[in-house]
């Protein structure tokens, strides 16, 4: 199926808090607006558990907050479309956008894509994702109620899995690359008080086991060296998030794959921003997130104006 071209004054890549916190400031200045977004909006904050950071809301699910921004947007008048964008190209003063299903055309763009999941490179892993091998738990949690289930990862987004998983699993197995923790104190806490959550620390998974559905993990200590094989037909890895900017390589700057701006969330090609997890920065929270969407769209309404 083929997407007739139509002008937008700006296009959003991403439908996470950056990109739909851009498009309620491009809205709010008389701006056409175009969201692309891959897969679901809300970016990676739909997949979590419980938000209790953002300002106003004691406590919200990453879901529930999604829909909120999504429909706030809808309403001021934004168009959507899902589709994945393969590159954007520069003609004069007008941006070309190409996605998987078409064109759409544009004059200013604003990157928000965020990032993606960390896989951990082993052999078979591509294979069995989905077939035992899971990398979100409010997605995938569910299928394993009442089962034993295994985690790996040591920061904030695993500590949370763990906690979920714990409400409706009897026993969680977490494993951790180092000896400690890396997440904020108080989801460190939730996890200790959890007396069915299982933590070993200084494990490194090895190898993934199984044909067609996973069926065993093999960890290696990483002080012994010792090698350890549990039996399981699940595993939920949330090891981080990596960046997947190579496509925009022919108009911005990357860094580690992660795109360059300056503080008004310029990219060196006059007309393209980037905000959010996207670009190169310190603090990656939903807070900064929204702080970047706002003021690359006022950079972009600034361009277009």
């Amino acid at each position: 199926m083929k997407v007739e071209t139509k002008m937008h004054d700006i296009i959003i890549i991403g439908g996470g808090p950056s990109g739909m916190t851009a498009a309620l400031y491009a809205l709010r200045a008389n701006k056409s607006v175009l969201i692309l977004e891959k897969e679901n909006f809300g970016g990676q904050i739909a997949n979590s558990p419980k938000v209790e950071n953002y300002p106003t809301i004691k406590e919200i699910s990453g879901s529930d907050l999604s829909d909120l921004m999504f429909n706030q947007i809808i309403d001021m008048g934004a168009e959507f479309d899902v589709a994945n964008v393969e590159k954007v190209e520069k003609n004069g003063e007008i941006f070309k956008v190409y996605t998987n299903y078409g064109t759409h055309e544009c004059r200013a763009v604003i990157i928000a894509n965020g990032v993606k999941h960390r896989t951990l490179g082993l052999p078979k892993e591509e294979e069995l994702i989905g077939k035992g091998v899971y990398y979100c738990a409010v997605c995938d949690g569910p299928m394993y109620k009442g089962k034993e289930v295994y985690l790996i990862g040591d920061a904030n987004t695993a500590l949370q899995y763990a906690v979920l998983l714990a409400g409706y699993c009897p026993k969680v197995h977490m494993f951790c690359l180092f000896d400690h923790f890396f997440g904020d104190p108080v989801l460190q806490d939730r996890v200790r008080a959890k007396d069915n959550i299982i933590v070993t620390f200084n494990m490194n998974l090895v190898e993934y086991k199984g044909g067609s559905h996973l069926e065993a993990l093999v960890f290696e200590n990483t002080q012994t060296h010792e090698k350890h094989e549990f039996k399981t037909d699940n595993v939920f890895v949330s090891v981080g998030q990596i960046p997947d900017n190579e496509r925009f390589s022919n108009i911005v700057d990357l860094e580690k794959g992660f795109i360059l701006t300056d503080e008004d969330m310029n990219t060196k090609t006059p007309g393209v921003y980037a905000c959010g997890d996207t670009r190169k920065k310190a603090i990656k929270q939903v807070v900064t997130a929204c702080n970047d969407g706002a003021i690359a769209a006022m950079s972009a309404v600034k361009y277009l104006n």
